[in-house]
């Protein structure tokens, strides 16, 4: 589904990813785990082309993503606050994003009724923007936004971040449905290992932009990775 070959990006001469080959399958939920600095936002950025790769290039579904936008219709993303529109409310946002993903109102209803739960009764009908939203009501908001439309790709940025408990237990529970019984690709990022254990069939760990370790989710998995971090 996701190929990456020879993908590299540096910054003024300082390199910050470098990753010679990688490949996600179709419907694998993937975890991707590293320091701060070790390259997994600009791993997902170089995937969403909002940077250019210095070399190589990335595939989804066969389309290189710098070179064409084909895989943007069954491609979606909660990267940061950035991806939120903060003078609409919630309501009107999503209604945005199922227009650009071909929804009328009536389907987007639909979906987004599904996670009252996950909302906490603190989103829908609130009558607030996006930008007066706590962070982790922006997080929640800008998640249910990312599975309007039913895309097959999905990318969270650090999705348990600014997460309360009771959220952080449903979004595990989300994401698991999407992978295991949607057949949809789930891709994330998080500091939080037990998380990533928990969702994540594989997990890649990432340091200094390169690849150093690339797990099969078993019992011992989070173990071996607060190892490798305690080191």
């Amino acid at each position: 589904m996701i190929t990456t070959s020879n993908l590299s990006k540096k910054y003024s001469g300082n390199q910050v990813l470098n990753i010679e080959t990688l490949e996600i399958p179709k419907g694998q939920s993937f975890g991707l785990v590293g320091n701060n600095g070790a390259g997994k936002t600009t791993y997902f950025s170089l995937l969403l082309d909002l940077i250019q790769p210095t070399t190589g290039h990335i595939e989804n579904n066969g389309v290189q993503v710098n070179k064409s936008e084909d895989w943007k219709p069954f491609t979606s993303a909660f990267i940061d606050e950035s991806f939120l529109i903060g003078y609409l409310t919630p309501e009107e946002y999503f209604y945005f994003i199922g227009e650009l993903r071909g929804q009328n109102k009536a389907d987007v209803d639909s979906i987004v009724s599904q996670f009252e739960d996950f909302f906490h009764g603190e989103i829908l009908g609130q009558k607030k923007y996006l930008r007066d939203l706590s962070k982790g009501n922006q997080k929640k908001a800008g998640i249910v936004a990312a599975l309007i439309g039913n895309p097959e790709v999905i990318i969270l940025d650090e999705p348990f971040a600014n997460l309360d408990p009771t959220t952080q237990i449903r979004l595990k529970n989300i994401i698991k449905e999407l992978a295991e019984k949607q057949g949809v690709t789930v891709l994330i990022s998080s500091h939080d290992l037990m998380h990533v254990t928990d969702v994540c069939e594989r997990i890649v760990v990432l340091e200094k932009g390169e690849v150093v370790k690339d797990l099969a989710t078993s019992a011992a998995t989070l173990k071996e990775l607060e190892a490798h971090f305690a080191n």
